[in-house]
């Protein structure tokens, strides 16, 4: 059952809800839905990893030459757009939300992620799109870098089984043993690069997705968010 939401509280935040977490857990449906249900902005930060990824494999950038990587990390130019409807994200004016889904970025997004310039080039990004508030921000280091005054952070987890199951049926239908490999293996590069690692932030609530349905998790957080502002 949805939260009730008092439509003129909702409609004036300055809100930030920084949500983290692993990469399969649900951030981006939960967020996308949160920030519908509060008529707050929405910004998918790994959107943009992967944005800059597909530009550097389109562009014949080493992806494994971090130097290569660095030098051109502030060439694209990237628009993400913040509607939780229709969460557009442009490179050099090209719309590209379906390739940076493919295989190739998936194989691609930690090297070029782990860059250091890459991230400060796209932490500013973040930041500039912040701005005043009212917003949902996902990634994996929203709550301890990019945002740390948010007014509400979450860390959102899921057993890995359940993570790579969504991921395999978002894929459709994708060997589950295959993708649960392979979202470990990202947990581990992200957990352990030197900047920015993923990692629950100070004052976050933890979400462990595992035995909830999306309503539940959407719920939860809505009431979170409303008990803080």
């Amino acid at each position: 059952m949805n939260v009730p939401i008092d439509a003129d509280l909702a409609a004036n935040q300055t809100v930030v809800v920084a949500v983290d977490g692993t990469s399969g857990s649900g951030k981006s449906s939960t967020c996308r839905a949160v920030a519908d249900r509060l008529g707050l902005r929405y910004l998918d930060t790994g959107a943009q990893y992967r944005a800059i990824t597909w530009w550097m494999l389109d562009n014949g950038v080493d992806v494994h030459d971090a130097v290569a990587v660095a030098a051109a990390a502030l060439t694209p130019v990237l628009v993400s757009g913040t509607d939780p409807l229709d969460p557009t994200i442009t490179i050099d004016g090209v719309d590209v939300s379906v390739e940076i889904r493919s295989d190739a970025v998936n194989g691609a997004v930690s090297p070029v992620s782990t860059v250091p310039e890459v991230r400060a080039r796209l932490v500013d990004l973040q930041r500039e799109i912040v701005g005043a508030g009212g917003i949902v921000v996902e990634g994996r280091d929203i709550g301890s870098v990019v945002w740390p005054e948010a007014e509400v952070k979450i860390y959102l987890t899921a057993d890995p089984a359940a993570r790579a199951a969504r991921r395999a049926l978002e894929a459709g239908g994708a060997d589950v043993a295959a993708t649960q490999e392979s979202l470990l293996a990202r947990d581990k590069i992200d957990s352990g690069r030197a900047v920015a690692p993923l990692t629950m932030a100070d004052g976050a609530i933890h979400v462990d997705s595992t035995d909830l349905t999306l309503d539940e998790v959407v719920d939860l957080v809505v009431g979170l968010v409303m008990e803080r502002v």
